[in-house]
């Protein structure tokens, strides 16, 4: 399958100061702050929805087109993802703005002080689909992630124009649209991805239930977290996926785009919905088990040996065939 995935892509400052905020503050002051922390430590995380399960799918062998918008400074995150399989062709690079960043700094009391700078980002509306799939021979499935909403609007419309199916996965900018944008998204799509918030929320913005989703998309993905996935269907019952095995939980950042890397690549494979569902949830578990959304290693053997432990050798066969 010739998949492209639209959203975010970003990098993440982290930044440690080992003194407290609040020490620093003066009650009747705060009208007019002006503080520079001296901290110990520095982050800097490879992140980005769009990137990170474009990441994840190259490391199971897929070549995913990353779609999104990026500054000059992206040269180096560029050739961090083309050496990890994903094709990064299609990325619009700004003239003008700098790739998106979060900063972030967290004092010893884990109070945060962080700014999220858009940049690039805002630039993705000007995207078309249509160049990509006409030089790659046709697209078989475009994944909308979360990214500037007008955007994500402009590629759903493309893909129902087009006759391209495509994946709705809204994410953290559900809070930001309205309903008939929410509508628009959804409207058509060959899958739903949200998490069990993000359901509910769906369905208060669009005004449409459970039940009226389902007449508008093929399959409704839900992620419960350590409760696993469920998969909704219109006329037949839910089958819900147990989580995959986990050895040590460390850090829950980009585990969503992890399950739809390994999601849309046992798809790409043609396995059942079931076996989509237990390849995601494996892929997810390693995210979680290290720092940062691209920082696991993932082989054919710690897969494999992750399914056997939590589905059973026939599904880690069935795996394991692809790999």
């Amino acid at each position: 399958m010739r998949i492209a995935i639209t959203g975010s892509i970003a990098t993440d400052h982290l930044m440690t100061f080992e003194g407290r905020f609040a020490e620093q503050l003066i009650a009747d002051q705060l009208e007019q702050v002006s503080l520079s922390f001296l901290v110990d430590e520095l982050e800097v995380r490879r992140g980005g929805v769009a990137a990170n399960i474009s990441f994840g799918m190259g490391c199971l062998g897929l070549t995913p087109f990353l779609v999104g918008s990026v500054g000059t400074d992206f040269a180096d995150y560029r050739s961090w993802l083309e050496r990890h399989g994903v094709d990064t062709s299609a990325v619009h690079v700004s003239e003008l703005r700098h790739t998106a960043r979060f900063v972030c700094t967290t004092d010893r009391d884990h109070n945060q002080i962080a700014s999220f700078y858009a940049g690039a980002m805002s630039e993705a509306r000007l995207i078309e689909l249509t160049p990509l799939a006409e030089r790659v021979g046709g697209l078989d499935l475009v994944l909308i992630g979360a990214d500037d909403p007008e955007a994500m609007t402009r590629h759903s419309d493309e893909c129902r124009e087009r006759g391209i199916p495509f994946a709705a996965d809204p994410s953290q900018q559900l809070a930001r649209m309205e309903g008939p944008e929410v509508r628009g998204l959804i409207e058509g799509a060959r899958f739903l991805f949200t998490n069990e918030y993000e359901k509910a929320l769906a369905e208060q913005k669009t005004g449409w239930s459970d039940e009226e989703i389902l007449d508008r998309v093929d399959v409704r993905v839900t992620t419960l977290g350590g409760k696993g996935v469920r998969i909704d269907r219109k006329g037949e019952p839910s089958l819900h996926v147990a989580a995959a095995s986990v050895t040590t939980k460390v850090d829950p950042t980009g585990v969503g785009d992890a399950f739809r890397a390994g999601f849309l690549s046992a798809l790409s494979w043609g396995l059942s919905l079931e076996r989509c569902a237990q390849v995601g949830n494996a892929v997810a578990v390693h995210a979680l088990e290290v720092n940062g959304p691209q920082e696991y290693t993932l082989t054919a053997e710690s897969l494999t040996e992750r399914i056997a432990l939590s589905y059973g050798d026939e599904a880690a066969h069935e795996v394991e065939i692809h790999l």
